[in-house]
């Protein structure tokens, strides 16, 4: 595993990522955005999916894809919060707590997380460009996150110092985008909930809208200041009245192909 502190210059312009941001900035707070993102990516580099996403004691993923292959980049959060994210240090540098680029192979990550989400899902490697979050006191990370694929070549070093060289304004990007999207998104799966089901309480909907952001039981506890039990009280009661027994169904009634269930 590598870890390097990215330049404070603007990345070269003559370099193969460069030349392809402005078609990302452009996109910012736009719904292709993720889409933009990922093509700049690939054109410069041989990765195949993407994930942007915060660690810490509320964890949820904000945006993911998939190019050239199924997408299966939920399934592979899921799977990270079923247990590995719990002990997942590969995003970390006690040396460098600042900004930082981070580069890893499947080999190098701990048994648990590289059979859940490496293996299972031909993850090869991943290279990142984290950071912090800020105020964050549950020493949380705010993740941009690019995954090669068993069926892509090795990121060699000139790509990877391509990629160090644009992670600051990557970083600046993936923030932008998550503050001008973030509360909106919220609002419409909030409505989207409430049409599907009007008797939802306030406490359930907060419940259901934390869970489709990707957090776990325990971080919903901490994030609304209430007791574990309370949070599984607000989930099953909310459940119910939805007709569904799994957060994946939750997911599911937020396609939108699908009818409202009777509530």
């Amino acid at each position: 595993m590598r870890t390097w502190i990215p330049d404070l210059p603007a990345p070269n312009a003559d370099a193969p990522l460069a030349q392809c941001l402005p078609a990302v900035v452009r996109a910012l707070g736009e719904p292709a955005f993720g889409v933009r993102l990922l093509e700049a990516m690939a054109s410069a580099l041989p990765v195949g999916s993407f994930s942007v996403y915060r660690t810490g004691a509320r964890p949820a993923i904000f945006l993911s894809g998939s190019r050239g292959m199924p997408d299966t980049t939920r399934d592979c959060w899921r799977a990270y919060l079923s247990g590995p994210i719990r002990s997942d240090r590969t995003l970390r540098e006690a040396s460098a707590p600042q900004l930082r680029v981070c580069h890893i192979t499947a080999h190098e990550v701990p048994p648990e997380h590289r059979a859940k989400v490496y293996d299972a899902h031909g993850v090869m490697e991943r290279v990142s460009v984290v950071e912090e979050e800020p105020s964050a006191c549950d020493d949380a990370l705010f993740a941009v996150n690019f995954y090669r694929h068993t069926h892509q070549r090795a990121l060699s070093d000139a790509q990877l110092a391509d990629f160090g060289s644009a992670g600051r304004l990557l970083m600046a990007l993936a923030r932008k985008h998550v503050a001008l999207t973030n509360a909106d998104m919220a609002d419409d799966l909030g409505s989207r909930l409430l049409a599907c089901c009007p008797a939802l309480t306030a406490q359930e909907l907060n419940v259901c809208l934390r869970l489709l952001r990707g957090m776990t039981q325990d971080g919903i506890a901490a994030d609304m200041g209430l007791a574990l039990p309370t949070v599984k009280t607000y989930r099953n009661r909310a459940f119910g009245r939805l007709g569904i027994h799994f957060r994946s169904e939750l997911f599911a009634l937020m396609l939108p192909e699908r009818q409202a269930p009777a509530c």
